[in-house]
């Protein structure tokens, strides 16, 4: 397992850990460089899920990504979700712990979507707290998700490139890019997706996502239900010329396939990553976009 110049390991291409392939993967122990697992089909369950992911943790470095930290709610920081998590992390000892850029509920009550935030200067120094809270609990970096998104909110004051980078920043934590997301918001409200990576800070950059999305005409719809698309494979290959072979992860999480589709698609990728990555200097960094 190496590591990027920032710190974060690299891992190679990987997949999420899914019910539908337990047995495929504890049994067969397949070529893989590493899994994802979501964070709460694990958190509050012993037996066999548990069992499990120790089980494929001997054998493959794990990241763990949650879906219930709502880093950007109202409501205060939950003491009992953060001591499970610790726990969990603790137990696990995973290459990565991540969430995501959002909130999920209020008043206690969880929507179960990622919704998204105002772009302001306010909700850029209060999310960045609450990482730092989450961070001092675990006793580590965590990276935070870019979300796909179907509204925007009339009061931004900043592209969503930079409301990621300055709490990454101010909060001292990774990002883990979505490149899916980014295409999926770039059709959605009218960017370049080049741009949303120029503004990228590249050292904070632990991780990336691919993903299949839904064409749904007016707009696009982040269903995780089928491949990758090529537009996406040419984000990604951008994504690795600017900055190297970043773990990277497949996500399938609807209508999922049978194992040896799963497994492809994580062979595709690393087959572009060991091509661009063989031809890129290993000195190579590519300059952060200057942000005003």
């Amino acid at each position: 397992m190496g590591m990027s110049g920032a710190g974060w390991p690299r891992l190679g291409c990987g997949v999420g850990l899914r019910t539908e392939h337990y047995d495929v993967v504890t049994t067969e122990w397949p070529a893989m460089d590493w899994f994802e697992a979501i964070t709460e089909n694990f958190i509050d369950s012993g037996g066999r899920p548990l069992a499990i992911l120790e089980a494929v943790r001997r054998r493959y470095s794990v990241a763990l990504h949650g879906v219930s930290l709502s880093i950007g709610s109202a409501d205060p920081m939950s003491r009992e979700y953060l001591q499970r998590l610790k726990a969990l992390v603790d137990r696990i000892e995973p290459a990565i712990v991540s969430d995501h850029l959002c909130w999920t509920g209020v008043d206690g009550e969880n929507l179960h979507d990622l919704l998204p935030l105002p772009f302001t200067e306010e909700a850029v120094g209060y999310v960045a707290e609450r990482v730092r809270q989450v961070q001092e609990c675990l006793g580590r970096r965590i990276l935070l998700e870019n979300v796909s998104s179907y509204v925007t909110f009339q009061h931004s004051q900043m592209p969503e490139w930079e409301f990621l980078a300055a709490i990454a920043e101010r909060a001292d934590c990774g990002i883990l890019l979505d490149l899916n997301n980014i295409y999926v918001n770039a059709f959605n409200h009218g960017f370049e997706p080049l741009d949303y990576l120029a503004g990228i800070p590249g050292e904070r950059v632990g991780q990336f996502h691919l993903a299949g999305h839904t064409n749904m005409g007016a707009y696009l719809f982040d269903t995780h239900s089928r491949h990758v698309i090529e537009p996406v494979w040419a984000l990604y290959r951008e994504a690795l010329r600017r900055w190297g072979p970043v773990s990277t992860l497949v996500e399938w999480d609807a209508e999922i396939p049978a194992w040896p589709v799963l497994a492809e698609e994580a062979a595709t990728a690393q087959r572009i990553a060991q091509e661009l990555c063989a031809q890129r200097p290993a000195d190579a960094v590519a300059p952060v976009a200057a942000t005003t």
